[in-house]
């Protein structure tokens, strides 16, 4: 039986620099940093306040997929058309505040929504994510 999702990945541009921008910008931690024998590099981050989830910045190319396919990750990466799922927040509108003030991009500010408040933000490689306090 299936308990709980306990890791999601979005494919990365660089691993150096989407770890300081999950770090330094977002507040997350490192869960694991390691390099396997192959040069493959496992490399893991999470909010602090949810330590049973982690998020795998993944670098499109071998040996997950081969190079031609990696290209094509690469680019619709970079264009910006690949989202990486919904980040919650206690208070949406304070988050972006800080968020804002650390340098990180948002598509859309803060809004009301059926759902609750939503801002969507740009990671530095290019995945869009929904930033959303909800009802």
């Amino acid at each position: 039986m299936i308990k709980r999702l306990s890791h999601a990945g979005v494919w990365v541009l660089d691993q150096d620099e989407a770890l300081a921008f999950y770090t330094e910008k977002l507040g997350f931690e490192v869960r694991t940093d390691a390099r396997m024998d192959n040069g493959f590099r496992w490399l893991t981050v999470g909010p602090k306040d949810d330590p049973d989830f982690e998020l795998i910045l993944g670098h499109p190319g071998p040996p997950m997929i081969d190079e031609e396919s990696a290209a094509m990750v690469k680019g619709l990466v970079a264009k910006g058309a690949l989202g990486g799922g919904v980040w919650e927040a206690d208070d949406c509108r304070k988050t972006y505040q800080e968020l804002s003030a650390k340098g990180v991009t948002f598509l859309q500010e803060p809004a009301e929504r059926p759902y609750g408040i939503e801002a969507v933000f740009r990671d530095n490689s290019g995945n869009w994510f929904s930033l959303t306090e909800h009802r």
